[in-house]
């Protein structure tokens, strides 16, 4: 595959997030329509201790690293620099042509730096350098190598990153653990591009060869189809270039759909999907998007 074909650019845990509130029985219902109404769920379990209701909102079942952003939200006009800001290079203060990135919930941030073929991590407080946590010796099909990544989450089950290493066409993995010297590989044959996801451990791989998305048990080889897979096309049942990815609470797949410059939302067991984003074209219009990549 032509390297500037992948990257053109031609222009969690149970326990994650519980709160828990003491309210009276009155105010139950109207919290739980509340919640509803814009589609949220949550568990209330009852306890006898003071006649207590005691509404345990896990938000690790509403959505995988959710991040809250209000209807209208004053942006800061200057972000602050979490990862190199040093020039282009391999040093572990720099970035080469930086593409996947994904930020745990301790802030910890692992980025998939393309041309360096790595990955480095940044953890919460690094001002200076980061750590290099896959591949940086070279670009190769070695197992201690990885060529051309373009995707890569944190799976703190197992403490480790899981990794689309585009360039050698394979899913992998390598552990965060002091001393790891090579991954293993979790997925052969797929010209992956994005990972996802969800809170039962499933990985969503999307596979720009075949222009699909699938749903694999880690340690699975063939995986489910949940997304394409009827070819290239702009039909609602099908994808033209899927890069990245998102998995929401009701394990709804959202695609970056590049070449057909849009966003697709597929729900769990459709044979089509619903376009969120974009469909009109390539373009700068507030309606248009032109091939986009990162979404959440």
């Amino acid at each position: 595959m032509d390297k500037e074909n992948v990257f053109d650019d031609e222009s969690d845990s149970e326990d994650e997030g519980k709160v828990m509130l003491n309210l009276p029985d009155s105010d139950v219902d109207e919290i739980e329509d509340q919640l509803n109404g814009i589609g949220l769920k949550y568990e209330s379990e009852e306890y006898s201790d003071d006649d207590d209701v005691y509404l345990l909102h896990e938000m690790s079942k509403l959505m995988v690293n959710q991040i809250n952003i209000p209807a209208n939200p004053n942006w800061a006009h200057n972000g602050v620099t979490v990862a190199g800001g040093n020039g282009s290079g391999g040093a572990t203060n720099q970035l080469n042509e930086p593409c996947g990135l994904f930020v745990d919930d301790d802030e910890t941030v692992v980025i998939a730096d393309w041309w360096n073929n790595r990955i480095m991590q940044w953890k919460n407080g690094d001002t200076t350098n980061g750590q290099v946590v896959a591949g940086g010796n070279g670009d190769g099909n070695g197992l201690h190598q990885l060529n051309w990544p373009t995707d890569v989450l944190i799976d703190k089950e197992t403490d480790s990153v899981i990794i689309c290493d585009n360039g050698n066409q394979r899913v992998v993995r390598w552990s965060r653990r002091s001393g790891t010297t090579q991954g293993e590989i979790l997925i052969g044959n797929i010209q992956c591009y994005g990972l996802a996801m969800d809170e039962q451990r499933h990985l969503y791989v999307s596979d720009v060869g075949k222009d699909e998305v699938r749903r694999y048990q880690l340690g699975e080889k063939n995986g489910t189809l949940v997304a394409g897979g009827n070819g290239e096309g702009d039909e609602l049942n099908q994808l033209d270039y899927p890069t990245c990815l998102f998995v929401d609470r009701d394990h709804s797949v959202y695609v970056s759909d590049r070449d057909n410059h849009r966003v697709m939302k597929w729900n769990k067991g459709a044979k089509e999907g619903m376009v969120v984003a974009g469909g009109q074209g390539q373009g700068s219009a507030l309606t248009q998007l032109y091939r986009p990549r990162g979404l959440f």
